[in-house]
């Protein structure tokens, strides 16, 4: 298989976002070295990554193995929320970017709001700070509700480009994508295949697989595009990065969304409610 040409989707920074992309949650430095180097020899581009999934040291080393120009990547990593707050999430940035052995990353995101912790805007104003510097080439937000999105919206000046939030079949969140997309933000789907549960031996997505050729995890990672969704789909095996990198040609039906629409549950996989999860 040649390298896979992805699509791109334009953010409202200018930039184009490829719109699928290798995620890299609770993979190790090791593992994620691997996996990343892979992917971009298979046509990857985009790269996802958090301070919170302490692999970023592995990211920038599959990055240096692969050996493309920097400018073809697009790689997004993330503030922990331990790091929130004006000056430390300026240092937080320098560290990630210090792992990755990078100069800048292309998006850089709020890993969750924290209410409670309620430092958010600070680091916000922080980030747009970044961009002025050049560390940063755009951001962005995951998992803010809008009553988050509200507070940037009163208190800042730049708007997030990217809301990347939980989205798949069972848990559609479909309204929380109405409100990114009325604000001109970009929505990106983590946990797209909800973790890999129960929900990919749906006779459903079996059924719909059948009639496309293809498998269960292709039909949802289709079902997200369809959706004009970002995705970012983990994998660790050649085989699989290579599946779920060939889903560009299956066209859903109508009565293959409303199908698919019958399986949600209205269930987060991990129950992480961003009105109150804490992650730091």
């Amino acid at each position: 298989m040649n390298a896979v040409s992805v699509p791109t989707v334009k953010l409202r920074s200018g930039q184009e976002i490829p719109q699928l992309g290798l995620g890299t949650a609770r993979n190790d430095d090791a593992t994620t070295r691997r996996n990343v180097a892979d992917a971009i020899g298979l046509g990857y581009r985009l790269i996802d990554t958090a301070a919170k999934y302490e692999n970023e040291v592995g990211v920038g080393q599959g990055i240096a193995d692969a050996g493309i120009p920097r400018d073809e990547l697009f790689v997004t990593t993330k503030l922990r929320g331990s790091e929130q707050g004006y000056g430390s999430t300026l240092q937080a940035l320098d560290s990630s970017l210090e792992r990755l052995g990078l100069d800048y990353v292309d998006l850089y995101l709020i890993h969750w709001p924290l209410p409670r912790l309620d430092r958010y805007v600070d680091s916000w104003r922080a980030m747009e700070e970044a961009v002025a510097l050049g560390k940063v080439r755009a951001i962005g937000v995951s998992n803010f509700l809008p009553e988050h999105l509200d507070r940037l919206a009163a208190e800042t000046t730049t708007v997030p480009v990217v809301n990347q939030i939980e989205i798949h079949p069972q848990f559609p969140n479909r309204e929380l994508i109405a409100e990114n997309t009325r604000r001109g933000i970009v929505t990106e789907s983590w946990s797209p295949l909800a973790n890999a549960n129960d929900l990919l031996k749906s006779p459903v997505l079996d059924e719909i697989a059948s009639t496309h050729g293809c498998s269960a995890v292709q039909v949802v990672l289709a079902w997200h595009l369809h959706q004009g969704l970002v995705v970012i789909p983990k994998a660790s095996h050649p085989d699989r990065l290579r599946q779920n990198l060939d889903v560009f040609d299956i066209h859903l039906t109508d009565d293959d969304v409303a199908r698919i629409a019958t399986l949600s549950t209205g269930e987060r996989s991990g129950g992480q409610d961003p009105a109150t999860h804490e992650e730091f």
